[in-house]
């Protein structure tokens, strides 16, 4: 080993180290300027080696001042094969401390390099004192600072907010129900007598129960309404009139899960169940009153428009309803989901009525989204990604009717979706192209050929497809669809190898030194493309597991999670994959949040050095995470097999 070189102390730069270097930054200003009296200053130069695996007894944990080591297995040969390059603010030792051993890897200097060297005994009476500093060091990326670095996020986000604290997110749904009990009648009862019960109970609905006591419908003061409007006397039996069946939810639920669902199926009430027994009934104005804005608003405003150009600035309302989301505590898989279903609901609503003012399709259609839509990962710079799939004609003259109501029918549609707010698709994978806008065979051929004669370009341009979900119209088209490709795929080895292949074309951003590798100039300078660099090779990744193992859910997280649960992929890959995708899209939707409400078009270009030294090292842990989920597709799918 090469000679090393201790240096004077200055305390007041090594307290100044501490407070930007994970974990040591946790500590109070206190706690880090007694620890700095126990510390020294080492340097060691280039081609030092610092540790031998087996041999060498580590008795210091070293922190990387300046400079880098690489970290490595040295074989009986003499060849080494890298495990690890650590630079600023690394650290090597402190598993070898913990367990009491050897160090586990070869480790030498691969520049001239300083260390903050911090002695066992001074080391591990921090660790007494704060057990974070011992989780830090021995969990894995997801059970690390990951929550902690979200909420740092949103407690530094929060402050441009106006609103009152929400309870989305902490609130159970059976706490807005409390001991009320469910008010509920019999088959039988007239309408006269509904309304009165209502009126007396003052609540705004009944649930019908049958003569054996089960819930089989509810009777809401709209349904009443609804029957009036129609003529109805007032003596008809309430079950004419009642919806059915009841949707429910379990009392256990946050409140933002009801919301959801209440958005989704677009209704008002859910029946709320415990153990399966219903207790109470909750309602979407129960929401709105506890917790003040409310995208239930924007819900009703959707749902009351009477026209197209009435849709056009209700989009422009989600950054005040995602900025209450952040503030309450939402991670961005739950606010994406939101975002999701206003947009749906815009979508369905335009198409609604665009079919009004044209006249119906001479066959039927479903509107299909792609990409981030179809994924349900959409957050402020989601521009168009749809087609349209239509059934097939047995006719010639009715094929023909289709091609010419569906041209003007989507040529009219894109154009009210622009003025919504949602930019066209650059590539024009739009269902205006008539690429795009096919019958089912036309759209089972198109895959086909993606999927028996996979060429490598065209399937990196064809990829958002295999996301694609059924928004409107006919989904029952969009559901015959996935089953074909699910079906077509699952066994294509050459196909999924491409698009294996593919998943590994995207190098993580991150230098020889775990450094941001950013933008050298342009407009970007000095900024990373967290989408393309950074939630891309996770999105890639899930699909191409997804359509091997025959999974039809589209979203990133959903895929995960399912594969996880079948067996198809390690916890531990499951698990930190999940956290560091989420980690990523939260970055992105809070930054995007603040160019909306500041001025600047959003984009997916963020800046490092404006993050906190939390979320940089959480970022970077993230971006580490692809490497463990490209060595599983190389092995897998035999990618390192010429």
């Amino acid at each position: 080993m090469a000679r090393k070189t201790v240096l004077p102390v200055d305390h007041d730069v090594v307290v100044a180290f501490l407070g930007e270097t994970l974990p040591f930054s946790e500590l109070d200003r206190e706690a880090r300027v007694r620890l700095a009296r126990h510390c020294l200053v080492d340097f060691h130069p280039s081609g030092t080696r610092l540790f031998i695996r087996g041999v060498t007894e580590v008795d210091s944990l070293l922190l990387i001042q300046k400079g880098g080591v690489k970290l490595f297995v040295e074989d009986e040969e003499g060849g080494a094969g890298l495990a690890d390059y650590r630079g600023d603010g690394g650290s090597i030792g402190a598993l070898a401390l913990f367990r009491g051993e050897p160090a586990a890897l070869d480790v030498e200097t691969v520049e001239d390099t300083f260390f903050i060297k911090i002695g066992r005994d001074a080391f591990f009476d921090v660790v007494k004192s704060r057990p974070e500093i011992a989780r830090y060091y021995l969990k894995s990326f997801s059970e690390t600072f990951t929550e902690k670095a979200f909420c740092e996020m949103r407690a530094r986000r929060s402050e441009a907010g106006d609103e009152s604290t929400l309870y989305l997110f902490s609130r159970r749904v059976s706490d807005l129900t409390g001991r009320r009990e469910p008010v509920s009648c019999e088959f039988g009862l007239s309408l006269r007598d509904a309304a009165k019960m209502m009126i007396r109970r003052n609540v705004g609905s009944l649930l019908i129960r049958e003569p054996s006591g089960e819930v089989c419908g509810v009777f809401t003061d709209k349904d009443l309404r609804k029957a009036v409007a129609l003529g109805a006397g007032m003596d008809a039996p309430v079950e004419t009139f009642m919806s059915t069946p009841v949707a429910t939810i379990d009392g256990n639920a946050v409140c933002f899960d009801a919301l959801l669902k209440m958005m989704t199926e677009k209704i008002h009430h859910l029946a709320v169940t415990d153990r399966g027994v219903v207790v109470g009934v909750v309602t979407s104005h129960d929401i709105m009153v506890m917790q003040g804005r409310s995208p239930m608003s924007i819900f009703r405003e959707i749902s009351t428009r009477r026209s197209i150009k009435g849709l056009y600035p209700l989009s422009a309302k989600a950054p005040k309803v995602v900025r209450t989301l952040v503030q309450e505590g939402a991670r961005a898989g739950n606010i994406t989901r939101m975002i999701a279903v206003m947009n749906d609901m815009i979508v369905e609503k335009l198409l609604e009525l665009l079919i009004r003012e044209i006249g119906p399709p001479p066959v039927d259609f479903c509107w299909l989204l792609m990409g981030s839509e179809g994924r349900r990962e959409q957050t402020f710079a989601t521009d168009q990604d749809n087609a349209l799939v239509y059934r097939d004609c047995e006719e010639d003259f009715l094929e023909r009717a289709a091609r010419v109501y569906f041209e003007a029918f989507t040529e009219r549609a894109i154009e009210h979706l622009v003025n919504c707010g949602f930019p066209r698709c650059p590539g024009d994978i739009m269902a205006s192209n008539p690429k795009w806008r096919m019958s089912l065979s036309a759209w089972k051929k198109r895959f086909a050929h993606w999927i028996y004669a996979p060429k490598p370009q065209e399937v990196l341009h064809a990829t958002i497809f295999f996301d694609f979900r059924g928004a409107f119209g006919r989904t029952g088209l969009a559901e015959e669809l996935r089953n074909h490709v699910m079906r077509e795929a699952a066994g294509q080895d050459v196909f999924l190898r491409c698009l294996a292949a593919d998943c590994l074309a995207t190098r993580p951003p991150l230098s020889f030194f775990k450094n941001f590798i950013v933008e050298k100039n342009g407009e970007h300078k000095n900024r990373l493309n967290l989408k393309l660099r950074g939630l891309v090779p996770f999105t890639d990744f899930a699909r191409v597991l997804a359509l091997k193992h025959g999974i039809r859910d589209t979203s990133t997280l959903g895929r995960l999670k399912l594969l996880g649960e079948g067996g198809h992929l390690p916890d531990d890959l499951c698990r930190e994959a999940g956290e560091a995708f989420e980690f990523m899209l939260q970055l992105r939707l809070v930054h995007q949040l603040e160019q909306v409400e500041q001025g600047p078009a959003p984009d997916n270009f963020i800046d490092p050095a404006s993050l906190s030294a939390l979320e940089k090292r959480t970022l970077k842990d993230a971006f580490g995470v692809v490497g463990g989920m490209q060595s599983f597709l190389k092995t897998m799918f035999r990618l390192n097999v010429a």
